[in-house]
């Protein structure tokens, strides 16, 4: 770039002048780093600093800023200058906070140091500012596809919030199974009775708000488009189709219960005394407050019994093998319609384990205080007896089998099954399972592939490449993992809410709609002015493609876990920048490097490692690459450093945005300039995932399998790289990983390749 111009800047603050020669530093940026202007300054981040900076911008003609300082994570908003491209060199976390401060660690702390300043220098260098993206545009409208308790608290929040709401209901009427519920669990103090359900006030709400326009008896038929940017066809019961254009989508579709035909040994089909929780509300709601009837014949009901976990918590795989969450509490509210109508009739909870979420100990007090017994027992059998039924039970505290031959009414509490829409890898899923010994899924597979076997319905009707519906969970839930970034999905700006992700009541429903409803509105805002969602929010860049040396392989196409990649007419990639997470898994994933963005590249951190001081083999000093992703490993390593937790001094640490935006060619190029080792360290992955971009840390896991050819080739131990997973509280456990490998580094011996 010919109008470039590097200045860096050396902060002598929270102890880095004390513990290194920042004059040293300073002159390993204007010789080795060629930065035209080199300033030092005593708090870099203070008011004097930052404008020191700024001048320099504004007078200077700077367009490129190196800032020795603090980890890159630390005083965003003082470094955060927009209009440059910045690159930070960690010498606070990175060097004097993870080093001893002793004589004997100083030559090796001030080496590390002046490592950084180069890497930083040579990093900004190979950046160019981002321009964002020249087709961003928004509708500050939110599409909600489901119109239960879930979907209408997300669609009332954001009309709240200012946006625009198209709410579409497949039914004919808005409620969901909370509109078919006689009372509710209790949502508020003081959880002691059963409370009237908020729907008929929330479709008030709905009918008198302007901003809310409702589709009743109606489904997406197709939903194309991108975050700011999506087009839904809307299909009506009578056969009309509209277009409704949204910047953001929550999916709040819901659950069914789980199918009681299937458990015939408990009672159900065989008995009309036998119902599942919905029966029983039907059955409420009938009597209107009063005395609820047995079925079979409208006589008194003196007993019921209520069934937990039927056909849950199964590891049988026959059933569903969780627990639904909120059954306990509805078992005791139901148990409740009987002992509030006549504290006579006698109600047994049979349970395996109660659990009661939120404030339901106080709900289940309650329900004792009014007499309903609890018994922790596991249901053998349910057998009709005229117009009784028999249930059969192991005692779990007694350790007896007991018989309850009496029952007037039998209530089983089955559980929810999501209304998730097609399950875009069944397939792969039961391969993955075959392999592991579990044919189950296979079964199931093939049984649904059979001539005249009932398809699943989706829900969305995406145009992506990879599927109509969103990605599931290996038991149906969408795809958005509950601790590290709940409501996201693998389709940027479409989230999940309520019970179609995952098993809850309606209290959790209610704050995980609101909770999806926010993340929408981010991803609204973001994609007007062209920037990233979570966890890149604010990030301008996107992916740049050079056709020309493309090779039409389809690695980027099939690995992005975001759907951000389609085929264009010739079947080269084409970018769809606002789906694009900014994740780098593309890059990663190319063979012959032509995708980069523009402020990370191949280049960008290829500069990195190849501008380290490799010392030669006789100066017993090794070199080790830690390649850390910036959302776990690397804040670990920062906080590691907080704690003073002492790490090698031969290790250079790259944070890259995913594990899956390794390239193959760092490695290599790693190796060839005298590395004598490289650690990757990224998140957890498998079923229990905790990677931010979902499947990079799998994929790079995946690559780095087949390296060990390329370490045979260059007559390397295949112990010279490694990969790690690592959570962002392994604040202990990184900095042994790092001296466990730099001992081993230390014991396989220096790297042949030193010198060439």
């Amino acid at each position: 770039m010919a109008d470039m111009k590097v200045a860096a800047y050396i902060c002598q603050g929270c102890g880095l002048g004390d513990r290194l020669d920042t004059k040293a530093l300073a002159g390993v940026a204007k010789k080795e780093g060629k930065a035209a202007i080199v300033k030092e300054h005593e708090f870099l981040c203070n008011a004097e600093g930052v404008k020191m900076i700024r001048d320099d911008i504004a007078n200077e003609a700077v367009t490129h800023v190196m800032i020795g300082a603090c980890s890159r994570r630390a005083k965003t908003e003082a470094f955060g200058f927009t209009d440059v491209c910045v690159s930070r060199a960690n010498l606070r976390e990175g060097v004097i906070w993870s080093q001893p401060e002793t004589d004997e660690a100083q030559e090796t702390t001030q080496e590390m140091a002046e490592d950084y300043i180069r890497m930083g220098c040579a990093e900004v260098k190979k950046m160019t500012l981002p321009a964002g993206d020249p087709a961003a545009v928004t509708e500050r409208t939110l599409l909600v596809v489901g119109g239960g308790v879930s979907g209408m608290t997300a669609a009332l929040e954001a009309s709240r919030a200012g946006y625009k709401v198209v709410l579409v209901e497949k039914s004919g009427a808005l409620g969901g199974w909370a509109a078919k519920l006689h009372k509710r669990t209790p949502g508020k103090s003081p959880y002691a009775d059963p409370q009237e359900t908020p729907v008929a006030a929330m479709v008030a709400a709905i009918e008198g708000d302007a901003n809310i326009k409702v589709y009743l008896n109606a489904v997406t038929s197709k939903i194309g488009g991108a975050p700011g940017r999506f087009e839904a066809e809307i299909s009506t019961e009578s056969g009309s189709t509209v277009t409704e254009k949204a910047g953001g989508i929550v999916q709040s579709t819901g659950f069914n219960l789980y199918d009681a035909n299937k458990l015939p040994e408990l009672g159900y089909g065989k008995s009309a005394n036998v119902v599942d929780q919905a029966g029983l509300e039907a059955l409420a709601k009938a009597a209107g407050g009063g005395a609820i009837k047995r079925p079979s014949d409208g006589g008194e009901v003196k007993r019921v019994v209520f069934v937990q976990c039927a056909g849950q918590r199964d590891d049988s795989g026959k059933h569903l093998p969780y627990c639904s969450g909120s059954c306990c509490l509805t078992s005791v509210k139901q148990a409740m319609y009987f002992k509030d109508a006549n504290p006579d009739i006698d109600t047994v909870v049979i349970y395996q384990d109660l659990r009661m979420p939120g404030q339901g100990e106080d709900f289940y007090r309650s329900g004792q205080t009014k007499g309903v017994t609890f018994t922790k027992g596991k249901v053998s059998g349910v057998e009709a007896a005229g117009n009784q039924c028999k249930v059969a039970f192991q005692d779990l505290i007694l350790n007896d089998q007991v018989v309850i031959d009496d029952a007037d009414l039998v209530v089983l509490a089955t559980g929810q099954v999501p209304n998730s829409g097609v399950d875009i890898d069944t397939k792969l899923k039961a391969e993955i399972a075959a392999a592991a010994g579990d044919n189950s899924l296979m079964e199931a597979y093939n049984a649904s592939q059979q001539e005249g076997a009932v398809k699943p319905v989706s829900i969305l009707n995406l145009t992506y490449r990879q599927g109509p519906d969103m990605p599931q969970l290996k038991y149906g839930f969408a795809d958005s993992h509950f601790i590290c970034f709940p409501y996201e999905t693998r389709r940027t700006g479409i989230y999940a809410a309520g019970p179609v992700r995952r098993p809850m009541d309606m209290v959790q429903a209610m704050e995980d709609a609101t909770g999806a409803t926010m993340k929408a509105i981010q991803a609204i805002e973001n994609a007007g002015i062209g920037r990233a969602a979570h966890p890149r929010s604010g990030d301008l860049s996107y992916p740049i493609f050079r056709k020309e040396g493309c090779t039409q392989c389809k690695r980027c196409t099939v690995e992005c876990p975001f759907g951000a990649i389609d085929e264009d007419e010739q079947r080269f990639p084409q970018f769809n920048q606002a789906r694009c997470r900014r994740c780098g898994t593309c890059m990663g994933a190319c063979p012959v490097r032509v995708i980069s963005f523009e402020n990370y590249s191949v280049e960008t951190v290829g500069s990195q490692l190849k501008a380290v001081d490799v010392p030669d083999e006789f100066s017993e000093k090794p070199r080790i690459l830690v390649l850390a992703c910036e959302n776990d490993a690397y804040p670990a390593l920062d906080m590691a450093a907080m704690n003073r937790n002492v790490y090698s001094a031969f290790v250079r640490v790259i944070p890259v945005r995913c594990l899956g935006s390794v390239n193959t060619i760092w490695i290599n190029d790693a190796l060839s300039n005298g590395y004598d080792g490289v650690m990757m360290m990224g998140c957890k992955h498998g079923d229990d995932y905790q990677c931010h971009f979902v499947k990079g840390s799998e994929l790079a896991n995946i690559r780095m399998s087949k390296i060990g050819d390329t370490l045979k080739n260059m007559s390397l131990e295949e112990e010279r790289v490694s990969t790690f997973e690592v959570a962002i509280t392994d604040i202990e456990r990184v900095p042994q990983l790092i001296n466990d490998y730099a001992a081993l580094i230390q014991k396989i011996g220096m790297s042949p390749m030193k010198g060439f």
